[in-house]
C-alpha cells in the first residue's frame, strides 16, 4: 500500500474493507465492499456496464465486453442479467483484474499525490460492524438506481464506509473517480487562468493545478454538503420520497431506477 499502488493480496482482506479493481485498461474502477468467506456485496448496473449511459446503445458497445454466461461460476450463477446491490464471489467481482484496497483518513497531500481519483478519501471509515450492517441492509432493500456521476458502485461502498450522503442536488455524488472525469473536463474548458499563459508548459501546470484543487474540494471528505444518515432512514426516505423538511435535515431520497427500454 502506498502513493504508487493500493495493491493487496487477498489473505490480507478483512470484513468491512472497501475493495476495488481496474476494468477494460483501467478506463475505470468498479468497487465493492467484502464481507468475508470471498464473498463481495457490490452495486451495479449489470452485464459490465458501470460506465454506460443509461441508453439502448449500451447493449451494443457493451455487448463484447460482458462475461459469458456459457460458463456461470458454480458458487453464484449467472449473474450478468442482475443489477442493483448484489452478493458475489471475490472472483466474479473481479472479473479478472487485480485486486485494491481503497484508502481512508489519507492526508491532503497524499489525497493529491493520488493522481488519479477513486482510490482514497479524506475522509474517515466507521468500524468495520457499521459497514457490514449497511451493506447488508442495502443488499435487502437496495440502493436505488444506477447514476454514472451520483449514485455509481463507488458510491455505494463510500457510504457504507461512512454513511455520508451528499444532501445537495449538484451533479456528481460520492464518487472520486466521477469527480476526477468533471474536475480533468473543467480544467481544460473551463478555467479563465488558462489564458494567462499561451505556453504549453503554462497551460499544463495551469491545468494541473485545477484540476488537483477540483478534486480536494470534491472528496467527500472536505465537501460541507454531506450528512451522516442512518440506513434505514435512507432506505425509508426512498421508499417514501416525502419529505417537507428543508436540508440538511431531510433526507435525500436516492436516484429513481432507470425504466427498460
Amino acid at each position: 500500500m502506498g502513493v504508487l499502488s493500493n495493491k493487496v493480496q487477498r489473505e490480507d482482506l478483512k470484513p468491512g474493507d472497501h475493495i476495488y479493481s481496474w476494468r477494460h485498461g483501467y478506463v475505470y474502477s468498479h468497487h465493492g465492499i467484502y464481507v468475508g468467506d470471498g464473498n463481495v456485496i457490490q452495486f451495479t448496473r449489470g452485464a459490465g456496464q458501470e460506465i454506460g449511459t443509461g441508453l439502448f446503445i449500451d447493449n451494443i458497445i457493451f455487448s463484447s465486453l460482458s462475461r459469458s454466461s456459457d460458463s456461470p461460476c458454480p458458487n453464484c450463477g449467472d449473474q450478468s442479467s442482475l443489477d442493483g446491490v448484489i452478493r458475489s464471489c471475490l472472483d466474479c467481482f473481479l472479473w479478472g483484474g487485480e485486486l485494491y484496497l481503497f484508502e481512508y483518513g489519507v492526508s491532503p497531500t497524499f489525497f493529491l499525490a493520488k493522481a488519479r481519483g477513486g482510490t482514497c478519501t479524506l475522509a474517515a471509515a466507521d468500524p468495520p460492524e457499521d459497514v457490514l450492517h449497511r451493506a447488508s441492509f442495502l443488499l435487502e432493500n437496495g440502493f436505488g438506481g444506477y447514476c454514472l456521476f451520483r449514485n455509481n458502485c463507488e458510491d455505494f461502498a463510500i457510504y457504507c464506509k461512512t454513511g455520508l450522503i451528499v444532501f445537495t442536488s449538484i451533479s456528481v455524488g460520492r464518487s472520486g473517480q466521477a469527480a476526477s472525469f468533471i474536475a480533468a473536463a473543467s480544467s481544460v474548458l473551463s478555467s479563465p487562468l488558462r489564458f494567462l499563459t499561451t505556453s504549453f508548459s503554462g497551460l499544463a501546470v495551469v491545468g494541473l493545478c485545477m484540476y488537483s484543487i477540483s478534486r480536494l474540494v470534491s472528496d467527500i471528505g472536505v465537501r460541507r454538503d454531506v450528512k451522516k444518515i442512518p440506513v434505514e432512514r435512507l432506505v425509508a426516505a426512498d421508499c417514501s420520497s416525502e419529505s417537507s423538511v428543508e436540508p440538511p435535515e431531510a433526507v435525500p431520497p436516492l436516484p429513481a431506477k432507470e425504466k427498460e427500454t
